[in-house]
């Protein structure tokens, strides 16, 4: 009887963390694992030419928001594959498990979730765009759109 009044806690413990989880636990739990890039240090690697890969993992139709700008020196390190897609196709693309990585989306959900998935397939250094590419604006950095690029400015 002893016995299993001291296991009876330890079941009703692993049962109520067995709880499944919902849609924001689970991004929360990828960005606490995977950590968030700024959107000021992403900038940063990038006006310095840095080896980075920044990879938007948004549904093509999102596309058309807009994106991170490349340059010259760096659009050989922008891709872009769909969240649904990463797991088939991102091996074609990234041959290197040791680059650093950096996902978006539009507001940093996916991106997370596209990093953490990274990680569990060997990409060491991957990690999530913080806030996305709503971030990346709201941070006052430019945005390539169909119209060129624009820079978001908040009203005083």
């Amino acid at each position: 009887m002893k016995k299993i009044l001291l296991i009876l806690p330890l079941i009703l413990t692993l049962v109520v963390m067995a709880q499944p989880m919902g849609k924001m636990d689970l991004i929360n739990q990828a960005k606490k694992e995977v950590g968030e890039m700024t959107p000021k240090k992403l900038k940063k690697l990038l006006d310095e030419a840095e080896d980075v890969i920044v990879l938007d993992v948004r549904e093509r139709e999102q596309r058309s928001e807009g994106s991170i700008p490349s340059d010259d020196i760096t659009e050989e390190n922008f891709f872009s594959i769909t969240r649904g897609n990463l797991e088939w196709e991102v091996t074609k693309l990234i041959k290197d498990k040791d680059a650093v990585i950096v996902t978006y989306c539009r507001r940093g959900g996916r991106g997370a979730l596209a990093s953490k998935v990274l990680r569990e397939m060997g990409y060491k250094n991957a990690t999530t765009l913080e806030g996305g590419l709503k971030g990346w604006a709201n941070a006052g950095y430019p945005i390539k759109t169909g119209l060129g690029t624009t820079v978001l400015r908040k009203e005083k």
